[in-house]
C-alpha cells in the first residue's frame, strides 16, 4: 500500500540504522514529542536497535495523557447530568477522572456517545432540540481545526443546546517549557509530522535558534522516524541548529493556512494546565468572546470542582523525558490498562500504553547480562 509498505521497507531501514551509527560519535539523547511516533518507535523495537549513542525520550504529545484532571473531572459532572448527551472520541471514555470514567458514568445511565467527528456532535444536538449535547473537545493542533468547525456551524446554525468542553493545548510551548526546566536532558526534537501540517512548522525556528537545538519535522512510519532520527543526529555531530522538514509528502513551512484562520477566528491563547505537568504559559485554546455562548464549562457552572490525583503515579515524570513508563514502580502492577493511575495508560498513544502493550515491562538499565 502506498505510503505504508514503501516506509517499512526491512532493507532501507537496515541502511539508515547503519548511516546513524557511523553518524554518532557521542551520546546524543533527542525527544520524539507525539505520542504516535512513540507507539511507532516501542512497536518496531527502533529504541532498542539504534546505538548506544542515541536514546530517545518520550514526549508530553499524547493529547489525552495531557488533559488535565480538573478537565476530565468536569467532563464526567457534565455527562452524569439528566438530559445531557455528552460526546467524546473513544480513546476519552476510559481515562480516569479522581473516582470515576466517562464509562462509569454509562454504566451509571448516563448519555455518554462516542462519535468519530465534532461535527457529528452537531448533528446530533441539530436531532435532539430537546437535549444538552455536549462534544468533549481535546486534542493537539491537529484535533482543533474539526473542533472549531464544529463550533462555527453550531453559531450559524443557531443550535443554542450544542456546547463543547475546551481542552486544546499546543506543542510550541511545551518545547519551550520541556528546554527551559533545570532537569532537561533533551538536545534534540524530532517534531510531530501531523500538527505540523495544520500549523506548518515557522513557529520553530525561533525555538531552534533560542536553545541551540535541532527540530526535525517526522512522520510515523518507521522510515519516517529513522530518517528524522539521521537528520537530527547529523545536525547535532556538526554543531547546527536549525528546523528540518522529514515529512514534505504532507507538511509545508506555512501548513493550512485556512484552517489556521478558522482556528484563530473561533479559539484564543490561554494559560493551560497539562495533567502531571502543570501550568504552561500560553498553550492551551479556549473558545473566543464571539463563541463563548458555546463554553460548556461555563454553561453547566464546572468550575469549581476538586480534583486528586493518584500518589502512586508518576505519568508527569514520564511526560517530560524524566523517567521511561517501565521505571515507575506501580508500571503492569497497580497500574494496568483494565486498572489504569492515569491516561498514558489507556490512551492509545500514550508512553505507558505503548511499554505494556510491547513488553518493556523492565528498564533494560537495571537488566544484568551474565559474562
Amino acid at each position: 500500500m502506498k505510503y505504508l509498505d514503501e516506509f517499512r521497507d526491512p532493507a532501507l531501514a537496515k541502511k539508515l540504522f547503519d548511516q546513524i551509527k557511523q553518524l554518532a560519535t557521542q551520546k546524543w539523547v533527542m525527544m520524539e514529542v507525539c505520542g504516535g511516533q512513540t507507539h511507532s518507535i516501542i512497536r518496531n523495537g527502533i529504541d532498542q536497535l539504534l546505538p548506544d549513542t542515541i536514546e530517545m525520550i518520550h514526549g508530553p504529545g499524547c493529547p489525552v495523557c495531557v488533559t488535565p484532571l480538573g478537565v476530565i473531572d468536569k467532563a464526567l459532572a457534565i455527562a452524569a447530568r439528566p438530559g445531557v448527551i455528552f460526546c467524546s472520541f473513544g480513546d476519552m471514555l476510559r481515562v480516569p477522572g479522581s473516582e470515576k470514567d466517562l464509562f462509569r458514568i454509562k454504566s451509571e445511565g448516563g448519555d455518554v456517545r462516542i462519535v468519530y467527528s465534532p461535527l457529528d456532535a452537531v448533528k446530533i444536538a441539530r436531532e435532539n432540540p430537546e437535549k444538552e449535547v455536549v462534544f468533549f473537545g481535546i486534542g493537539f493542533e491537529t484535533t482543533a481545526p474539526a473542533n472549531a468547525m464544529a463550533v462555527f456551524q453550531a453559531k450559524q446554525q443557531n443550535l443554542k443546546n450544542f456546547s463543547m468542553l475546551v481542552s486544546h493545548v499546543l506543542v510550541p510551548p511545551a518545547i519551550e517549557a520541556i528546554l527551559s526546566s533545570p532537569n532537561n536532558r533533551v538536545q534534540a526534537f524530532l517534531a510531530a509530522g501531523h500538527v505540523c501540517s495544520v500549523m506548518g512548522y515557522w513557529q520553530y525556528g525561533p525555538i531552534a535558534e533560542k536553545y541551540q537545538v535541532p527540530i526535525v519535522v517526522t512522520g510515523f512510519e518507521p522510515l519516517d522516524v529513522l530518517e528524522g532520527i539521521r537528520r537530527t543526529v547529523e545536525q547535532l555531530e556538526n554543531g547546527r541548529y536549525t528546523v528540518e522538514n522529514a515529512y514534505a509528502r504532507a507538511v509545508t513551512e506555512k501548513g493550512n493556512v485556512a484552517a489556521q484562520k478558522m482556528l484563530a477566528d473561533v479559539f484564543t491563547v490561554n494559560d493551560r494546565q497539562w495533567r502531571g505537568i502543570g501550568l504552561i504559559p500560553q498553550s492551551g485554546w479556549e473558545l473566543s468572546a464571539a463563541y463563548r455562548d458555546f463554553d460548556a464549562a461555563v454553561r453547566f457552572d464546572v468550575g469549581h470542582i476538586e480534583t486528586h490525583e493518584s500518589e502512586l503515579c508518576r505519568s508527569g515524570e514520564v511526560l517530560q523525558g524524566m523517567i521511561k513508563p517501565n521505571e515507575c514502580a506501580a508500571f503492569g502492577k497497580e497500574c494496568t490498562p483494565r486498572n489504569p493511575l492515569g491516561a498514558t495508560m489507556v490512551s492509545s498513544e500514550g508512553a505507558c500504553a505503548a511499554y505494556y502493550q510491547y513488553g518493556r515491562f523492565v528498564s533494560l538499565e537495571n537488566v544484568v547480562v551474565a559474562d
